[in-house]
């Protein structure tokens, strides 16, 4: 069996759901009040704490068979040591870890959107479910063995 720790740094999905937002609210036409409404700050802080402790838990539900040890979703981080295969190609850790920074932007996003923009909060939940379908695909993946070619 191969042990992978996977980190998602809070503050960096923060940012990217702030600058997400951002761009979204300023390019919303004929909704002078959408940037207001739609960008993320400071102040929503407590709100979007509340959706990355979902994420968390919905991260760690999809995980749960391979789990040997899980952060508290109300950290600063969210850090996941898992069991996988043998046959776990480890040069997928990288593209693992990004794809779960996608379904954690795009889970906080969508929930976001459910008060402050009802119109995109569907599409958001649909990219969340996709990046993760990502992440399984490639937990799930094994590389094919070295054969050994005898002399």
């Amino acid at each position: 069996m191969i042990e992978i720790t996977l980190n998602i740094i809070k503050a960096d999905v923060y940012k990217e759901v702030a600058k997400t937002t951002s761009y979204t609210g300023s390019k919303m036409m004929n909704d002078d009040e959408a940037y207001d409404r739609i960008f993320t700050t400071d102040e929503d802080r407590q709100m979007l704490e509340r959706f990355w402790t979902e994420a968390c838990n919905g991260a760690t539900e999809e995980f749960k068979q391979f789990i040997l040890e899980v952060s508290d979703p109300t950290g600063t981080d969210y850090e996941v040591t898992l069991e996988l295969s043998s046959s776990f190609d480890k040069n997928l850790k990288s593209s693992i870890e990004t794809s779960l920074f996608s379904y954690f932007v795009n889970s906080i996003i969508s929930k976001w959107n459910k008060f402050a923009n009802k119109g995109e909060s569907e599409s958001y939940a649909t990219d969340a479910e996709a990046a993760m379908l990502d992440v399984r695909s490639k937990i799930f993946f094994k590389k094919k063995p070295n054969r050994i070619v005898p002399e």
